[in-house]
């Protein structure tokens, strides 16, 4: 999923060099994304976590990481910026998949695309 996320936000913002990047688990990795950004000629990397609130993550984690990171590329500077937190347009989004998912139950609607084929989008009785 968050190959399609990079793929929309470079579309919608204009951002010519967007990377995602994890911290554990997956990849690419915080060091594997900063050093792609480099090569692709990125002078300041902005690091934005996709997190709903800050966390030890947020507060230690990823800032280690990125200083890591950022040691290999001197004359390269970065941030890291707050989380998504609370924010008037993540009300629109979570009451946009809810409209979808109430369609959905009532025939009005395919599941969306993160439920797709898997079923889960249904009306569960107690």
């Amino acid at each position: 999923m968050s190959d399609e996320f990079v793929k929309m936000f470079k579309h919608k913002t204009g951002y010519e060099i967007v990377e995602p990047a994890h911290m554990e688990l997956a990849e690419p990795s915080i060091r594997d994304a900063f050093q792609s950004c480099v090569e692709q000629d990125a002078q300041r990397v902005v690091i934005s976590p996709f997190f709903l609130s800050p966390g030890r993550h947020w507060n230690q984690d990823i800032p280690s990481l990125s200083a890591e990171a950022a040691k290999e590329h001197p004359g390269v500077s970065y941030i890291v910026t707050a989380p998504l937190g609370l924010h008037e347009l993540l009300v629109d989004v979570v009451n946009d998949r809810i409209k979808h998912c109430l369609k959905h139950i009532s025939g009005d609607a395919e599941e969306c695309s993160v439920y797709a084929g898997t079923g889960k989008c249904r009306l569960y009785n107690s």
